[in-house]
């Protein structure tokens, strides 16, 4: 599965993902210090799932209804950061096959998957 990870997330994460073979675009590597409208736009013209822990993408995405190919918004912070990235790496590979065009948000004990309006 292709993702991008914003730039706020913890590079074990990416680094985790890509062990599982999951394609994942960094914006920490290739996009510094970029906004989220330019975050959103490359992550939609690789038509990745957008991964984050920035709420403000919730506000783009479902109050303005701005195109996504899918978003994983990660709202944990209790777990230490090891066991945070296994958890979601876990999740991603569980729910792998419903989160496009997906706005999903993943708390230590629940999962949310919000189907997107078709534009």
């Amino acid at each position: 599965m292709n993702f991008f990870a914003d730039e706020g997330l913890d590079y074990p994460l990416v680094n985790l993902l890509r062990q599982r073979n999951h394609k994942v675009f960094y914006a920490a590597e290739e996009m510094k210090s970029a906004d989220d409208n330019e975050i959103l736009k490359k992550a939609n013209e690789l038509n990745c799932i957008l991964i984050t822990k920035d709420k403000d993408f919730g506000e783009m995405i479902i109050r303005n209804k701005k195109n996504s190919s899918g978003v994983l918004l990660i709202r944990i912070d209790a777990l230490n950061l090891e066991k945070n990235c296994v958890l979601i790496a876990d999740l991603i590979d569980k729910y792998a096959s419903e989160l496009r065009n997906c706005f999903t948000v993943v708390q230590e004990d629940k999962i949310r998957i919000r189907q997107m309006e078709e534009k």
